[in-house]
């Protein structure tokens, strides 16, 4: 596997940590590791340069998780980046619309590393 470089979402630092740290556990190759608060700056982040695999939480301010993935699915060049959402509940409507607008699957938080790994290992799969 190729070393990939990931966006990580969240308004909580404290979750994108674990996040990145879960990759990590997970054993995948990680050539950079960018982070953004809030869909806004994420959409910048993806506009201006190669990435390999998103992780969107859903809930943030300024703009959400669905927003960032109806935008990034109308983006040049971003449309076929993989997106996995960060969710509470796996149930919520909100989930459902993110994988209709593109989200390639979604990770309920809390999850393990194992959890991330076969999620990551799916979507790079297709």
């Amino acid at each position: 596997m190729k070393k990939l470089s990931v966006l990580i979402i969240d308004d909580s630092s404290v979750m994108r940590k674990i996040v990145e740290r879960s990759l990590r556990q997970a054993g995948l190759k990680l050539d950079r590791v960018m982070e953004a608060d809030n869909g806004a700056d994420a959409l910048n982040m993806v506009q201006g340069g190669a990435i390999d695999l998103i992780f969107s939480d859903i809930n943030m301010p300024k703009m959400d998780g669905i927003e960032f993935l109806r935008q990034v699915r109308a983006t040049e060049g971003a449309k076929a980046i993989p997106i996995l959402m960060i969710t509470t509940d796996g149930t919520e409507p909100k989930v459902l619309e993110a994988i209709s607008l593109g989200a390639r699957g979604y990770i309920r938080k809390p999850f393990s590393s194992d959890q991330v790994r076969q999620q990551v290992a799916e979507v790079l799969a297709t």
